[in-house]
């Protein structure tokens, strides 16, 4: 049944609305990105609802976007960017192009395995949550083979967002991160910060804007081959604490939604 399914999602398009979008940003992911989508697909696809499959490329130089547009997967769209800009850039623009009710993002490693998604689900679907976020640091979460450098880094951050920003999520981090269409719209919208941070700023603004936020606990996996270099990203983790509550006193994040309030409201449908 899950390979019937599978190939059905495959070669038939979704009609309407799809239930759930995901969204992996993918920078030189030539070797782990095949696996990850056919984990993703095999997995989703046998969850009984409609669901898309976004790939955003943020300027890979390598293979990626050829060997995914060869998949040819009807339901899986590559969003292609010149050049690099960020992962914070490249998961804007495919939360930004979800046509699903719900959207996830999740990494290209598939740290997080696909199979945790039904928490996130039934955060946002039956308990009425706005974002639902995956967490190492949640009472009941697993983590595997997590290095030293990890743990240091982790911790340092968590301590850093905790009294810098007032996040109310330990684990701002994890790659894994569910969001009402809605609300991925608004958040991604009024998003400045295109580095490993954007984290940051999206929960930030979360908790500015009301949003109802869970916090839940994941499996996790430390896997090969992270593009992270701990100690450039500590430094650039409290820069942009500082950039955050400046843009928020500049008013920067009102004018992004206000504009984008009023492009809604000005546009006519075709």
């Amino acid at each position: 049944m899950v390979y019937h399914n599978y190939e059905h999602w495959k070669t038939t398009p979704n009609t309407g609305e799809p239930f759930l979008s995901i969204v992996i940003p993918a920078y030189n992911e030539e070797i782990r990105i095949i696996p990850t989508i056919g984990a993703i697909a095999s997995h989703v696809s046998d969850l009984g609802f409609p669901w898309e499959l976004i790939i955003a490329d943020d300027g890979s130089k390598d293979s990626t976007v050829k060997i995914t547009q060869e998949l040819g997967f009807v339901n899986m769209r590559v969003l292609i960017a010149e050049k690099n800009g960020g992962k914070g850039s490249a998961v804007r623009r495919g939360m930004l192009a979800a046509r699903g009710k719900y959207v996830l993002f999740a990494d290209a490693d598939n740290s997080t395995p696909i199979e945790e998604v039904t928490k996130l689900i039934a955060k946002l679907d039956t308990e009425g949550f706005d974002v639902a976020v995956g967490s190492r640091a949640a009472e009941g979460a697993s983590e595997g083979k997590k290095s030293l450098m990890r743990h240091i880094l982790s911790g340092g951050l968590r301590t850093i967002v905790r009294y810098g920003l007032r996040i109310k999520v330990r684990d701002t981090q994890c790659g894994f991160k569910m969001y009402t269409r809605e609300a991925a719209r608004k958040l991604h919208t009024a998003q400045t910060i295109d580095g490993f941070s954007f984290d940051l700023e999206v929960l930030y603004l979360a908790f500015k804007l009301g949003y109802k936020v869970a916090e839940v606990p994941v499996s996790w996996i430390d896997a090969p081959g992270s593009k992270v270099n701990a100690r450039k990203e500590v430094q650039r983790f409290v820069k942009d604490i500082f950039r955050i509550l400046s843009n928020d006193l500049k008013g920067v994040y009102t004018q992004r939604l206000a504009a984008d309030a009023h492009s809604d409201s000005v546009h006519v449908p075709a």
